[in-house]
């Protein structure tokens, strides 16, 4: 990997750790609806093979889904600082 290349993907990294930072809460889980006649929302997660759920109801389901979303980003993020880090390891140009 060229130098220019390598101080480019440093810099991504730390453009990306800044948005790491500055995310928020997280929650891993997703919103599922239950109930056919009356659906209503909830917050499910599996966790050691067992699903847990937390009735949201309009209340809480706004905070819930950005709760999510924030998770979502986070993981989007470690994505692509991992192919960044496994290149740079790959030229021995990790800190």
């Amino acid at each position: 990997m060229p130098v220019p290349q390598i101080t480019r993907s440093k810099r991504r990294l730390e453009t990306l750790r800044r948005q790491l930072a500055s995310v928020g809460p997280v929650m891993r889980g997703t919103i599922v609806t239950n109930g056919k006649r009356h659906p209503q929302p909830y917050f499910s997660l599996n966790k050691n093979k067992r699903t847990y759920l937390i009735y949201l109801g309009d209340k809480r389901l706004k905070a819930a889904r950005k709760l999510s979303e924030n998770y979502k980003k986070v993981l989007q993020i470690i994505e692509e600082m991992t192919v960044i880090n496994m290149a740079l390891l790959k030229n021995d140009a990790v800190e």
